[in-house]
């Protein structure tokens, strides 16, 4: 019998082409009258701007204001300012229409802004959130972070040097979109990277130590749906069924991670974020393969299973596991291949004497605590070597 184990996922999905124009009859569903817009700037030049603007004209919604010039990195400062925004604008939802940034920066936000306090700093620690937020709507223009689904809210510190974590199902957004209009026009380059973002996601957190049998069947479908669609969409990127697959296989992989964790990959590619300056998918794409490397020992059954999933049916092999590792490995260098992805760490930027303090900062992330595997010091160092 499973040990006890909980599950929790209560944002509401709306997915497939179409999703953008439904987003006026969710705030409507959630009493929301004037909200305020953060979108990626590409959803500004693209023109997908204007497709939300007019399904909220017909619902003759008054848009607060439109913001689109949030860092790739965002801040505490940045959240703050765009609260002080909203609250002078009268402002009573919150719509986010871009990647990762955006949406963990809308969440911020929305804590702020509905808790009352000046700055997300008066909100760290456990059980800080200790309300239900205001109505929050998303749609991902990357396939990768699965924000849309996670209770996760991932903002830098500036003054420290650190990526910040606000953890609780009340962060998570009341509707998610997954509309592939909103994919079809991005890079290659971070067509990849974000989608090994979610492939990351996912592997972790069906090999993590709090994985449960629910959160395995999100992370065993998103490993599927990211490994099948990523390659094939280098040639067709215009292919809306391809770039749907990998929305849905990010949001899933979210879902999972939510509710199980993640693991060391995220603890070391968080150090190396705050302390190098390397983005987020950047980071779980070097990061991948070494730590999985440092995991195979406790992790041979999940690496068995993943492998399975890879090739499309139950091998009857020998070290699966092993193999599973080469699969993924494979997988990353033909993508790199193809986009030019870095595979390194000092591709990126990152330099041996950072690797002391990104160390330091990696046994205390709290992803490392599930890890299969203790993270000490010299394990990071050791991950760093081979990554570098």
């Amino acid at each position: 019998m499973e040990k006890y184990f909980e599950f929790y996922s209560p944002v509401k999905l709306l997915a497939g082409e179409g999703g953008i124009e439904n987003i006026p009859y969710e705030l409507s569903n959630l009493g929301a009258k004037k909200p305020l817009i953060l979108a990626a700037e590409p959803i500004i030049s693209n023109k997908i701007i204007d497709i939300l603007l007019g399904a909220l004209e017909d619902y003759k919604m008054d848009v607060g204001k439109v913001i689109h010039d949030i860092p790739i990195d965002s801040s505490i400062e940045v959240v703050n300012d765009i609260a002080k925004i909203y609250r002078k604008i009268g402002c009573d939802s919150i719509i986010a229409i871009g990647g990762g940034s955006i949406i963990d920066t809308a969440k911020g936000v929305n804590i702020v802004v509905s808790l009352g306090g000046e700055s997300l700093l008066d909100y760290q620690g456990v059980d800080s959130i200790d309300k239900n937020l205001r109505p929050l709507i998303v749609a991902p223009s990357t396939s990768g972070t699965g924000s849309e689904g996670t209770a996760v809210s991932v903002i830098a510190n500036k003054k420290k040097n650190i990526k910040m974590e606000f953890i609780s199902y009340k962060v998570v957004p009341d509707v998610a979109v997954i509309d592939p209009r909103l994919t079809v026009t991005l890079p290659m380059r971070l067509t990849a990277s974000t989608g090994i973002d979610a492939l990351v996601h996912a592997i972790e957190a069906y090999s993590c130590l709090q994985k449960n049998l629910v959160s395995d069947l999100y992370a065993r479908e998103a490993i599927k749906l990211v490994t099948e669609n990523i390659y094939k969409v280098m040639f067709k990127p215009k292919d809306k069924d391809l770039r749907f697959n990998l929305l849905l296989g990010s949001f899933l992989a979210g879902v999972a991670f939510s509710n199980s964790m993640v693991g060391m990959v995220h603890a070391i590619g968080h150090s190396v974020g705050a302390v190098s300056g390397v983005s987020h998918s950047d980071a779980m794409t070097i990061l991948l393969i070494p730590c999985m490397k440092k995991n195979l020992g406790l992790c041979h059954k999940e690496y068995d299973e993943i492998y399975d999933i890879l090739k499309g049916e139950k091998n009857k092999v020998d070290n699966k596991a092993e193999k599973c590792i080469e699969e993924l490995k494979s997988l990353l260098v033909s993508l790199s291949q193809q986009t030019g992805l870095p595979l390194k760490l000092h591709e990126v930027g990152v330099k041996k004497e950072d690797f002391k303090e990104i160390a330091r900062i990696s046994i205390n992330d709290g992803a490392a605590s599930i890890n299969p595997l203790a993270v000490t010091e010299k394990i990071v160092y050791e991950i760093l070597e081979e990554s570098y």
